[in-house]
């Protein structure tokens, strides 16, 4: 698979939120629907799946009730909320010789937009966007653990619907070229090089 990045064009989508960016400066969340449903199908899913048991005793209702709210999170997630709430947006799309191409893209703003750009929302969308999967993590551990095998289906999709989003924004933030394994092998070479440069000047 082939990795793109066109953070080098400005995509006709984005245009759109220049305007709302102009109509909305007063608040502090620009995109308050965007917002609320970038974390109400996810927490839901995962209520659901604590209260389950609880509330209703039949397995399948619950399973499909939270396969549907995981699947409206991935595309609400994926199509909108990340575009509105940091301008980020990655999609796979297949080219004539029916190779795949990932692309990861991130709105280019001018220093005005930066400046009214909602540290709120980004901060709303980034803890959501990796919370989530971690619990969904945990679920999948404690499910093996306790041997509740039926549910291990319904973790694994929480876990891969919403580990891809995560992985996409990553890539979209840290540029669709960079190479997570390169940033990491970088930031701690980095760490490893401010510690011996530490103890040079303690000596």
């Amino acid at each position: 698979m082939l990795t793109g990045d066109t953070n080098d064009e400005d995509v006709s989508l984005f245009d759109a939120e220049e305007d709302a960016g102009k109509r909305s400066k007063r608040t502090n969340i620009k995109h308050p629907v965007a917002s609320f449903f970038h974390l109400f199908f996810r927490v839901t899913a995962v209520l659901v799946y604590l209260l389950c048991d609880i509330f209703s005793p039949g397995f399948i209702g619950c399973m499909v009730t939270i396969i549907l709210l995981l699947s409206c999170d991935f595309w609400a997630v994926k199509n909108i909320t990340g575009r509105l709430m940091v301008g980020l947006r990655w999609w796979n799309q297949v080219d004539d010789d029916g190779r795949n191409h990932w692309v990861f893209e991130a709105r280019k703003a001018s220093g005005k937009q930066q400046a009214s750009d909602s540290a709120s929302e980004s901060r709303i969308f980034w803890l959501g966007l990796i919370i989530c999967p971690v619990i969904w993590v945990i679920f999948a551990f404690s499910t093996l653990f306790s041997f509740e095998i039926k549910w291990v289906p319904v973790v694994i999709m929480g876990v891969v619907l919403q580990g891809a989003n995560l992985y996409g924004y990553v890539r979209c933030k840290v540029g669709g070229k960079t190479s997570l394994k390169n940033m990491a092998t970088n930031y701690f070479g980095r760490q490893f090089l401010k510690q011996a440069m530490s103890k040079e000047e303690e000596s």
